[in-house]
């Protein structure tokens, strides 16, 4: 009897181990099903949006800074309080256009700055599952990517808020410029000389 327990006990400390730390990659694929779903009561309890919000804030102004995730309050305390009081920069595109489910269930397949674009569920072999590779796991922060075909890496951080309970924190685009930010080229000034002939 000793024995069942005790061979009890080493499975559950070690389903509570994989738990503790699968937490992270089991929180990235609730948010693509609660996006695909447009869940946004499920949504909100996987998402911090104020903290994302700020996080993709300075990316969509240009700021080389916001390349790197937030730190957090324990390890760089100044700096965590100095990326929340960063202004929003005028005519910068809205963070929120990356926040919708649809933008969101994009941005985890890979689609970068382009999921901006996204006003509904992907379908045929847009919604194809990419699996998000770990760049870092630690015991209260884990960051992963989705690289699309061209190479080009959407980085999701997740924070520890519980024993198992993960939110996405931030969110880094891959590096160019956002579809909303794009410009048409000014076409050339075309004049009329005297004698009717057109210069540049």
């Amino acid at each position: 009897m000793k024995r069942l327990f005790g061979n009890l006990f080493v499975i559950a400390l070690v389903a509570a181990v994989v738990s503790f730390f699968a937490a992270p990659a089991v929180a990235f694929f609730a948010i693509r099903s609660a996006a695909d779903a447009n869940d946004a009561a499920g949504l909100e309890r996987l998402v911090d949006y104020p903290a994302v919000r700020q996080s993709l804030r300075p990316q969509l102004s240009g700021n080389p800074a916001a390349l790197a995730p937030a730190p957090s309050f324990l390890e760089d305390p100044i700096g965590a309080v100095r990326r929340q009081l960063e202004p929003a920069v005028a005519g910068a595109p809205n963070p929120d256009v990356y926040l919708t489910p649809a933008a969101l269930s994009a941005l985890s397949r890979g689609e970068g700055r382009y999921a901006s674009q996204r006003t509904g569920p992907a379908t045929g072999t847009e919604a194809a599952d990419p699996m998000p590779k770990p760049v870092f796991w630690g015991v209260n922060r884990a960051r992963m990517t989705v690289t699309d075909d061209g190479g080009s890496a959407t980085v999701f951080t997740f924070e520890r808020k519980g024993p198992f309970e993960w939110k996405l924190v931030h969110i880094g685009l891959p590096d160019g410029v956002s579809p909303a930010e794009n410009r048409p080229a000014v076409p050339p000034v075309v004049s009329v000389g005297s004698s009717g002939v057109k210069g540049g």
